[in-house]
C-alpha cells in the first residue's frame, strides 16, 4: 500500500501526496492527473526492469526512438537533469520469491528514496541514458505509524498490518556514490558484507535485484509490492473475448482473462461450504446494482472448443453472452470479479472509471471501487479485508460530487520559481491531509465551481452549433421547463 509519493522532476510533477485506501484525483485535461499514475508506473517498472527499459515503457518516454528525455520535467526546450522519488509504503508480512521461497519482513512500514540522472555523455547510447544517483530502502518507526499513515485508522488496522522491527537500512548509499544491499536474512543469520556497486554502474535500481528471500526478505517483499502496483486500462475488446482452457488466471491490466479468472475463483469456491455458486451469486449481486435486470453470472465451458466465456442471464432467463453486453458492464464485472480475489493485487491506479457509464450508475461504480479498498478501520485479513489500495483520476463532475470529500484531491497547475507551471494535487479544506504538517494549500471554492456546477452560468453569446450555423437552437439546458432542475439555477433569471 502506497502511503506517500514524492515525485520531482518527473515530467510537470512536483507533488508530495498521501494516500488513503481509496483516492479520486480529480482534474481538467491536460493538467497532469495521469501523470501520477504514470509516476507510480515507472516505480513499479522500475523494481523488475533496467532504467532504460522501465523509462521508455512510460508514456512519452519516446519508446521507438529510445529518446527518454521525455519523462524528465521540460521547460521551453530544456529539460531538468534529474528526477526524485520518495514513496512510503506498507509492505505485507509474508510472501515469497521469485522461486517461490517465502519470506517474512522484518518491518513492513517502509521509505524507499530514489533519485536519477540523464547522463548526455552515456558510452553506449548516442542519445543518453540514465544513472542512479541515490538510492535507498530504510524502516519507519512503528512509533510513528499513525501519525505518518495521516488517514483514520483503528488500532486493529495498524497492529495487525505495521509490525516488525528494524534498527538498520536495507538499502544506502554512500559519500562516495557506491549503493549496498544490506543482509536480512531471518533471524539475523546469514548476514555479512552487502552487495556494493557503484551507482553509476547500475542498469537497473539495486531493490530490483533483491530476488532471494533467504538473505534479503524485506527488500524482496518490498520489490514484490511495487511490482504489483497495476495501472488498470480496461479495454472492451480484451473484456469480451473467450479464453481457452490453458489461459492465464488472473485479469490482464487490459481486463483480458476474465473468464479464465472467474472460472478459477468459482473453483477455488468447491473448497467452501457454499461452494462455486456463493462466488457466481456475489458477482452478479454486485453487477445487478449497474444492471438490474442482470439475475445471474456464470462461465460457459465449451468441452468441444475449449474455451471459457462469460454469460449474463437478465430477469427473464435470457443469457448474454460477454460480447453483447456494453462496455461499462464489461468494466464493472471486471471489478466486481477482483472484489473475489483473496490474495489480490496490491494496488490498483484507474483512469476515469466512469467511461461507458449512465451517471445515475456512478455511486454504484463508487460502492464498489471503495468496496475494492481495504477497511482502515478493521483488522485487516486476505479472505475479509486484504490490504488493497484503489486510486482513480477523473475529470467528471458526477463522480467529484459523489466521493467522499476526504478521498479527493484536485489536480491543478501552480507556477514555481522557474517561471513554468508545475502540477500540485490539493486536498479540500477541513479533511484529513489539509490537517498534516506542511500542508499549506488546500482547493479554493472557484476550483470546485466547475465541478459542482458543471453546466454553468447561461451564455446568450455562445456560438450556434456547427450543424445550424444560421439559426437560433434551443439547447437541453435553455428548456424553461427543466432550468428550474439545473444545478443553481437562478429562478429570477
Amino acid at each position: 500500500m502506497l502511503t506517500r509519493l514524492v515525485a520531482r522532476g518527473f515530467k510537470n510533477l512536483d507533488v508530495d501526496v498521501r494516500f488513503g485506501p481509496f483516492t479520486c484525483i480529480a482534474g481538467p485535461n491536460g493538467v497532469g492527473k495521469s501523470n501520477v499514475f504514470d509516476a507510480i508506473a515507472f516505480l513499479s517498472a522500475l523494481a523488475g526492469r533496467s532504467l532504460l527499459e522501465a523509462a521508455l515503457e512510460v508514456r512519452g518516454g519516446a519508446g521507438r526512438i529510445g529518446d527518454v528525455r521525455g519523462i524528465f520535467r521540460r521547460v521551453g526546450a530544456s529539460y531538468s537533469d534529474t528526477m526524485s522519488f520518495t514513496a512510503e509504503m506498507i509492505i505485507p508480512k509474508v510472501g515469497e520469491d521469485q522461486l517461490g521461497q517465502s519470506a517474512e519482513a522484518s518491518i513492513t512500514f517502509l521509505q524507499y528514496e530514489l533519485r536519477v540522472r540523464y547522463n548526455d555523455g552515456h558510452p553506449t547510447r548516442p542519445q543518453g541514458g540514465l544513472q542512479v544517483e541515490h538510492e535507498s530502502l530504510v524502516h519507519i518507526n512503528l512509533s510513528e505509524a499513525k501519525k505518518r499513515l495521516g488517514f483514520e485508522t483503528t488500532p486493529a488496522f495498524r497492529d495487525s498490518c505495521v509490525v516488525g522491527r528494524r534498527t538498520t537500512p536495507y538499502i544506502s548509499t554512500t559519500t562516495d556514490g557506491a549503493v549496498l544491499l544490506h543482509a536480512d536474512s531471518k533471524g539475523g543469520k546469514g548476514g555479512g558484507t552487502p552487495r556494493k556497486v557503484r551507482a553509476q554502474d547500475l542498469p537497473r535500481t539495486m531493490l530490483s535485484t533483491a530476488e532471494n528471500a533467504a538473505e534479503h526478505r524485506t527488500a524482496t517483499l518490498a520489490r514484490r509490492e511495487m511490482l504489483s502496483w497495476t495501472q488498470l486500462h480496461l479495454e472492451p475488446s480484451a473484456l469480451r473475448a473467450p479464453d481457452d482452457f490453458t489461459a492465464p488466471t488472473s485479469i490482464g491490466h487490459n481486463g483480458a482473462h476474465l473468464p479464465a479468472t472467474l472460472y478459477r475463483l468459482a473453483r477455488e469456491g468447491l473448497s467452501t461450504p457454499a461452494g462455486d455458486a456463493a462466488v457466481y451469486a456475489r458477482v452478479a449481486t454486485r453487477l445487478s446494482e449497474l444492471v438490474e435486470q442482470i439475475r445471474s453470472i456464470s462461465v460457459d465451458v465449451d468441452e468441444k472448443r475449449q474455451l471459457l466465456s462469460i454469460v449474463a442471464t437478465d430477469h427473464r432467463g435470457t443469457p448474454h453472452l460477454a460480447s453483447s453486453l456494453s462496455d461499462g458492464t464489461l468494466r464493472f464485472l471486471a471489478l466486481a470479479v477482483m472484489a473475489e480475489e483473496v490474495h489480490p493485487r496490491a494496488m490498483l491506479c484507474l483512469e476515469e472509471p466512469e467511461n461507458g457509464m449512465h451517471p445515475s450508475r456512478i455511486p454504484a461504480m463508487l460502492r464498489l471501487l471503495q468496496q475494492l479498498a481495504v477497511n482502515p478501520t478493521l483488522e485487516v485479513a486476505d479472505d475479509d479485508n486484504p490490504l488493497r489500495q484503489v486510486i482513480i483520476n477523473t475529470h467528471s463532475p458526477s463522480v467529484v460530487t459523489h466521493v467522499p470529500d476526504d478521498a479527493l484531491l484536485v489536480a491543478r497547475l501552480v507556477p514555481d520559481t522557474k517561471r513554468s507551471d508545475v502540477a500540485r494535487l490539493l486536498p479540500l479544506p477541513g479533511t484529513w491531509r489539509s490537517d498534516l504538517p506542511g500542508t499549506s494549500e488546500t482547493v479554493s471554492k472557484g476550483d470546485l465551481l466547475a465541478y459542482l456546477d458543471p453546466i454553468g452560468p447561461r451564455d446568450d453569446d455562445e456560438p450556434a452549433p456547427l450543424l445550424s450555423p444560421h439559426r437560433k437552437v434551443r439547447r437541453v439546458k435553455d428548456r424553461p421547463d427543466l432550468q428550474p432542475l439545473l444545478p443553481f439555477h437562478d429562478a429570477a433569471e
